[in-house]
């Protein structure tokens, strides 16, 4: 595993961390980015503040926006927002060959069906990631959630298919990262989406941390209602999500998550970059509309923050 090659891309919040901790215990890691962030990488290397783990600085093997310098990889770890996919899919291909695992940990429903589709070669794992970690405007990684859990799986089977996730599984296991192989990896998706589709929504159109919302009575309301909508739709879709996931989701968001928590929707709104409000509300309203369901509350808050966007 230690000469085994690896790369992150995208090194915002999620690639940021999940980065710093594989070069932290691994010497063959390298980090895929643009512009100032790159330059500030390859100047300074790239300071993580954990609340968890504290501070550390991490220097890659490499720093680079070039697939070709870096060459094949055994593994990568796709860590950008999700309307970045299909140009990033195209700029990492020099780096994939046949053997090449790539894990996607990006936000929304039906991720690695896309990526396969535009890659087309190597294998495609299926993943995703709870954490609460963003970047300041100097590139410091401020990770404020205790956890960082990584949940794998794979939807579509191959040869091997269970070896690879054991491998991803060793490869991402640390005392900064718990690692979970996932049976119905597309209900585990699911379940994560239908948490933000409420989370980062009302968070985003109150522009205001967990801990305020907690105070509001029509915000705790609408929390409700934005979950039971996300679990009306994945049911009628047939997924196998909990009979009681409207109220975990709930009693997550509202008792669970600290007082400072925010979303990366309300954080990239707020600071006026483009942001994956159509993850969270227009591709929900799309499969509402293709299973001919009204999600009203959703459409309300879509609605509302297109006019901020």
């Amino acid at each position: 595993m230690d000469n085994k090659k690896v790369c992150v891309v995208g090194m915002g919040g999620v690639g940021g961390y999940v980065g710093c901790i594989l070069a932290k215990h691994f010497d063959n890691v390298y980090f895929f980015a643009r512009g100032k962030r790159l330059e500030s990488i390859k100047q300074n290397g790239l300071k993580l503040c954990s609340n968890a783990h504290g501070e550390t600085v991490i220097h890659p093997k490499m720093a680079s926006d070039n697939a070709e310098e870096m060459g094949a990889m055994d593994y990568i770890f796709l860590c950008v927002k999700n309307f970045s996919l299909e140009q990033v899919c195209a700029e990492i291909l020099p780096m994939i060959n046949e053997n090449t695992v790539i894990i996607p940990l990006l936000n929304g429903v039906g991720i690695s069906e896309e990526a396969r589709r535009l890659i087309g070669k190597g294998t495609i794992i299926d993943g995703l990631v709870y954490i609460i970690s963003g970047s300041d405007k100097d590139f410091v990684i401020h990770h404020t959630s205790s956890y960082c859990n990584i949940h794998i799986g794979c939807e579509v089977k191959k040869n091997l298919e269970d070896s690879i996730l054991l491998e991803v599984q060793k490869l991402l296991q640390s005392e900064e990262i718990t690692c979970i192989i996932e049976k119905d990896i597309i209900a585990a998706i699911w379940e994560k989406y239908i948490l933000n589709c409420a989370f980062n929504v009302i968070t985003a159109y109150y522009n205001a941390t967990i801990g305020e919302l907690r105070k509001n009575e029509n915000a705790i309301m609408q929390v409700k209602l934005l979950l039971n909508e996300a679990c009306k739709v994945a049911r009628e879709l047939k997924i196998n999500i909990d009979d009681n996931l409207e109220e975990i989701h709930f009693n997550r968001i509202m008792y669970k998550q600290s007082d400072q928590a925010t979303s990366s929707l309300q954080r990239d709104m707020e600071a006026g970059r483009q942001s994956e409000l159509e993850v969270f509300s227009g591709k929900l309203l799309q499969l509402a509309a293709s299973c001919e369901i009204k999600i009203p509350t959703t459409e309300f808050f879509y609605e509302e923050l297109k006019k901020k966007c």
